[in-house]
């Protein structure tokens, strides 16, 4: 049975073999056990701004689709969309582009505080329901704080949400399959070390329905297969991250990220990283009551394969 490993750990452990390295092998190999903690915090990095931005996206609809704006078709009606505790909504629908503003407020998620603004805006003569419809939604310091180590990192930018299919999620149940792309020219991400550093993003999101909400997640970037993510890292270096099986949030499961597999390259090293773990590697069948971790898997210049396993 593998042994589970936490965040701090790992930095320790990657701390003393950095250590020891220093005292044996030659710069190249130096060079080399520092990319692997590179590899690690970049996966790290990764899996926050995709849980994140994804949990913002699902917020947008909500907000959107239980707006009750009567000009967009939205009038108030049941089913409305499940949605977070932590956030309150402001609606103009005089200025030009329209606005639905979403306050955080840091308040009630229990494993992570939000805090911040992010704005929908959209052009008076917008109908969400009618397929090829796009909204943009802006992030204004949207500050993510996760609350078993106090690391946050906070987001600015834009992005737009497409409905590719057409249709309400509220009516979901009734209407079967819902598809929307989520694109970004521009993503700027700020870490507690203080560095930016701009993200860019393509993906598609498939709703369906089973007991509740049930999305998954695949990439769409043009450059290679499954590409969702790219951009440079905390490290300036450049990055990519595509989706090899598709990520899944389940309504079920408080929206969480139940599985998936992703994979990431930075410069000439690339690892792949499993969602929906347990501690010990294994997939959870049952939505857990503490954190799901993933497992991330690199192989060094000398072929050796090493494994890390960590909370999300």
């Amino acid at each position: 049975m593998k042994k589970s490993i936490s965040y701090l750990s790992v930095v320790a452990f990657l701390s003393i073999g950095m250590f020891f390295t220093s005292c044996k092998k030659n710069d190249v190999n130096n060079t080399e056990t520092t990319t692997e903690a590179e590899l690690k915090t970049q996966s790290d990095d990764q899996e926050r701004f995709t849980n994140e931005t994804d949990a913002v996206a699902d917020d947008a609809n909500a907000a959107l689709e239980n707006s009750g704006i009567s000009n967009l078709g939205e009038t108030p009606q049941t089913p409305q969309l499940p949605h977070l505790c932590d956030f309150t909504v402001a609606i103009d629908t005089l200025a030009t582009p329209r606005t639905i503003t979403i306050n955080y407020s840091g308040n009630c998620l229990g494993n992570r505080t939000r805090t911040g603004t992010v704005v929908i805006s959209y052009t008076p003569n917008f109908r969400w329901a009618e397929a090829g419809s796009s909204y943009t939604v802006t992030y204004k310091n949207l500050k993510i704080t996760r609350n078993s180590d106090s690391k946050a990192i906070t987001i600015n930018g834009s992005k737009t949400i497409t409905n590719i299919s057409g249709g309400r999620l509220r009516n979901l149940a009734t209407r079967g399959l819902i598809i929307h792309e989520i694109t970004s020219a521009g993503m700027s991400i700020t870490f507690d070390n203080g560095t930016q550093r701009q993200w860019q993003m393509a993906k598609r999101r498939t709703f369906t329905y089973n007991t509740g909400i049930v999305v998954s997640i695949s990439g769409v970037g043009t450059a290679s297969a499954g590409l969702a993510e790219w951009g440079v890292n905390r490290f300036d270096k450049e990055f990519t991250t595509s989706i090899i099986e598709p990520l899944v949030i389940k309504q079920a499961c408080d929206f969480r990220l139940v599985s998936g597999k992703t994979a990431h390259t930075v410069g000439g090293f690339s690892s792949s990283v499993t969602l929906g773990l347990d501690s010990t590697g294994n997939p959870v069948m049952l939505c857990p009551v503490g954190p799901f971790y993933y497992k991330a898997v690199w192989t060094r210049l000398n072929g050796n394969t090493y494994t890390v396993i960590a909370p999300y």
